[in-house]
């Protein structure tokens, strides 16, 4: 199916046709009204382009980056979007799959295979996320090639940095004591190492952690508190010698072996020492909500599912197709980690399903917390449902377990990224959420902005054209 012939298509679809247009807009049409305290800029990252000339990437998370910026003054909204200019980027430009994305690959040879193994090429395809690493922004993906980018004019200012390992994640946490990024990686060998780190700026990369594993964990996201990283390693695992000389994507190398549990690895990051492993139940996350120490326990909060088909649910010939993803699967969890006797409990914090989860961060990120706000699906009746995929947004009281939400006939909305008031005394909700949301039924976006507090719509700015659906991104006050 051509692009065009998915954007004509009603409902979600057009959230996976490719955008080929970049805009520079002043001035959005705002319907509503956007708060003038609103001083800032919400940075988004994405898949846009699916195709590479006759040839068609297989996977939602294979397309190639777009970043969009929205820019808020007085009331008004500007808007801009461009491609991330990257090697891969030009490859697939010039009709070709030159790099090994998540789910696609180039069809190498078993002699390049082979080459590859020893002198990796890692896609710098940088389209899940993004962030500010000292003065510079960097847009980043699962490969250790995070790509720096000017905010105003988002053009691509080339490779950042390159920490030691082959597999990165694309959620780094700030730390704001230390003023500082601390992420981690995977280095595959003969003995596989994860390894956190923590970086202040694009010279200075600072070791916190290293663990030797037999088996690597397909790990997507991680947990901070104040004195521990945590990483959730989930029994979706690969034998690093299929990386190399398989003739498979990158994900279709691992392997689901529910027997081998899910291991918490907690390190202390003022000595860099291992904590302790501890032992859960089978599961699956792509996204932590957040975590927090009460006392020898660690409360671990992630969005799980009971297995890793949900990856295979964002093949594009699926989604493309209208098979629906199995988003309403997903479960808001918590750990409770006793880390002097090792026992984990579990605990379902709401019945409702939600992904793509935001909380306050800069207040909230690794403390207690009340509220986290993040996608779900709608369950009425009917074919003003979401069909399947994420067509609400959703606030949860993870104390209580009450959930409010957003919902419009035929609209998909993405990430909801919290922004709070300006006030020094505010509630923890006392803000606002930002998503940018597919309108299914004109196949075109616009920029939702809602009270936090009450999920309320407080006004839209729409967009010319529509924003296929992305992952992530940030607002820079």
């Amino acid at each position: 199916m051509s692009a065009a012939e998915t954007v004509a298509r009603p409902g979600y679809l057009a959230g996976f046709a490719t955008l080929d247009t970049e805009v520079e807009l002043d001035n959005l049409p705002v319907e509503g009204e956007v708060p003038a305290w609103l001083s800032g800029t919400l940075l988004r990252n994405g898949p846009a382009k699916f195709e590479a000339g006759e040839r068609e990437l297989r996977h939602w998370f294979d397309g190639q980056a777009m970043l969009h910026r929205f820019s808020f003054d007085g009331g008004q909204v500007a808007y801009a979007n461009r491609f991330l200019r990257t090697d891969a980027y030009r490859e697939v430009e010039a009709g070709r799959i030159s790099y090994s994305e998540f789910g696609t690959d180039p069809c190498r040879s078993i002699f390049k295979r082979a080459a590859t193994m020893f002198r990796p090429r890692p896609t710098d395809n940088c389209n899940v996320n993004l962030t500010r690493l000292g003065d510079e922004y960097i847009a980043m993906t699962e490969t250790p090639l995070p790509v720096a980018f000017d905010p105003e004019t988002l053009e691509t200012l080339g490779v950042a940095y390159s920490p030691e390992g082959m597999h990165a994640t694309a959620h780094p946490h700030h730390d704001p004591g230390r003023d500082e990024l601390v992420a981690y990686v995977t280095h595959f060998g003969p003995r596989s190492e994860y390894r956190v780190y923590a970086q202040s700026d694009r010279h200075s990369q600072r070791p916190i952690a290293s663990l030797s594993v037999s088996d690597p964990s397909y790990m997507h996201s991680f947990a901070l508190t104040e004195r521990y990283a945590v990483l959730v390693a989930f029994p979706l695992v690969v034998n690093p010698l299929r990386l190399g000389l398989g003739a498979r994507p990158f994900i279709e190398n691992y392997r689901w072996k529910p027997e081998l549990g899910t291991k918490v690895h907690v390190f202390d990051r003022e000595h860099g020492s291992l904590r302790g492993t501890y032992e859960a139940e089978p599961c699956f996350a792509f996204h932590h909500v957040n975590a927090f120490e009460r006392g020898d326990e660690l409360a671990i909060d992630m969005v799980a599912y009971d297995d890793a088909s949900i990856v295979e649910s964002f093949y594009l010939d699926r989604l493309r197709a209208g098979a629906p993803a199995e988003l309403a699967t997903a479960r808001l969890l918590r750990y409770r980690v006793s880390l002097d006797s090792g026992a984990v409990a579990e605990e379902e914090l709401s019945d409702a399903a939600l992904e793509l989860p935001r909380i306050d961060y800069g207040e909230r990120n690794g403390r207690p917390y009340r509220y986290v706000y993040g996608t779900g699906i709608h369950r009425g009746e009917g074919e003003e449902t979401g069909g399947g995929f994420l067509d609400q947004l959703v606030k949860v009281d993870v104390r209580s377990g009450e959930a409010a939400t957003w919902w419009e006939p035929g609209a998909y909305p993405g990430e909801p990224v919290f922004v709070p008031l300006p006030e020094p005394d505010r509630a923890e909700d006392g803000g606002v959420l930002l998503s940018v949301v597919l309108d299914g039924r004109s196949a075109s976006s616009f920029l939702l902005v809602l009270d936090a507090a009450t999920m309320e719509e407080l006004g839209r700015a729409r967009v010319p054209h529509h924003i296929p659906f992305g992952f992530h991104g940030q607002y820079f006050a």
